[in-house]
């Protein structure tokens, strides 16, 4: 089976890929932060991800040294032009993956209680019965393998492809959720009933201890006893992460969306077969992901906020638009997508800008054009950037002008 991209999203893909800026020369991006005009507006993300770096430093256990690599590391990475373009975007799930692993390390007297019977009870009292409890009542060795798939095997790979900020950002606020309202999963109440838990307490693999004894391991009863955060059922990122997704792989490529969240509900069977959370953890998951997901979309480039779009029946022209023309070099952009400086700018705020037409019959429909030697594309696009002059500013003028 070929997946088939269509011919836009083919066109936008080799338009990215030769936008793709090969420097690496640090003293560019040095030269860059330098130049950076920082609003707090704009630029609060990095602010808190350096708040959340410095706490989970400071909780890790480990020699000082350690910590001073991990930061001389990302701080060259940043500063290379070349791989500062895929670790800027993935710093949120840098941020994630550092706070989970140092949670383990808080001190148990700055940690807060632990809620054992609010789940269950909210469960009943929301669905009418214990779902989670319900799902788990009869068990075999053939649920046990068709939960483990989605569950324990491709829900590991499938989410760093797919959306990094909002994937991010997503299990970033999900840990400090569990953090700071640790819920016992259905294991502990099956395990050790509605007793009050203490942080001394393990970690369990759940129903994956009987994908251990089929295939004759060890893995899961490792890695789910030894978790940093065994408390963090709610809110389920097995849920968020499958959720974002398929709301990702449904915007991108709709054809398949019926696949996509199949996927998803076979997940949410699992996460509960496998005593790992509630109904209520799912829910509470799958709507952050929603969240996240429109908060991004609401704040991306037109092409991806509308990849599918048709222009005068025609899909548009993969060459970049004018203001990303030269923007891997000359143009600092502060929100990690490739689109204007700052994802916060008003639409008059750009028609100022870039210097619009004060014509007030202008219909929202606009293209852009510039005034460049050499004439433009029918979309308003230069087709030799190399000939444009430095200096000029596009303007946006009605399709009926341009």
């Amino acid at each position: 089976m070929m997946i088939r991209l269509s011919p836009y999203l083919q066109q936008r893909v080799l338009a990215a890929v030769s936008r793709l800026e090969i420097n690496f020369d640090p003293r560019v991006g040095l030269a860059r932060v330098r130049r950076y005009g920082w609003q707090w507006r704009r630029d609060w993300p990095y602010a808190f991800l350096v708040v959340v770096a410095m706490f989970s430093l400071c909780v890790m256990p480990q020699h000082i040294l350690f910590k001073v690599f991990l930061v001389g590391i990302y701080t060259a990475a940043l500063l290379v032009p070349f791989t500062s373009q895929f670790v800027l975007p993935a710093t949120p799930i840098f941020g994630w993956l550092i706070l989970f692993f140092s949670s383990q390390f808080i001190p148990t007297k700055y940690r807060p209680h632990i809620w054992v019977s609010v789940l269950p009870t909210l469960e009943s009292v929301l669905y009418g019965a214990n779902i989670s409890d319900i799902l788990t009542r009869y068990t075999s060795p053939f649920l046990d393998v068709l939960a483990w798939i989605p569950y324990g095997v491709v829900h590991f790979a499938g989410p760093f492809f797919f959306w990094g900020s909002a994937f991010g950002y997503l299990n970033l606020v999900g840990v400090m959720i569990q953090i700071v309202f640790p819920c016992a999963p259905p294991w502990y109440e099956i395990r050790e009933g509605l007793i009050p838990a203490n942080y001394g307490m393990h970690g369990s693999p759940g129903g994956l201890a009987r994908i251990d004894a089929i295939f004759g391991g060890n893995g899961y009863n490792n890695t789910f006893t030894n978790a940093p955060v065994p408390f963090g059922a709610f809110p389920s990122l097995h849920a968020g992460c499958s959720t974002m997704e398929a709301l990702f792989l449904s915007h991108f490529f709709p054809k398949g969306r019926v696949f996509y969240w199949s996927y998803v509900f076979w997940l949410y069977w699992s996460t509960m077969y496998l005593t790992h959370h509630y109904l209520i953890d799912l829910v509470a998951g799958g709507s952050l992901a929603c969240a996240y997901f429109y908060y991004y979309l609401a704040r991306m480039p037109d092409e991806l906020r509308h990849p599918t779009a048709l222009v005068n029946g025609k899909f548009l022209n993969a060459a970049p638009l004018d203001e990303e023309v030269g923007m891997a070099t000359t143009m600092l952009n502060g929100n990690g997508y490739g689109g204007w400086d700052s994802i916060e700018e008003e639409e008059e705020d750009m028609l100022d800008r870039f210097g619009a037409s004060s014509n007030p019959s202008s219909s929202p429909s606009m293209t852009r054009t510039s005034s460049v030697s050499g004439g433009t594309t029918p979309g308003g696009r230069n087709p030799n950037p190399n000939s444009m002059n430095s200096s000029r500013k596009p303007s946006i003028v009605p399709n009926s002008m341009a």
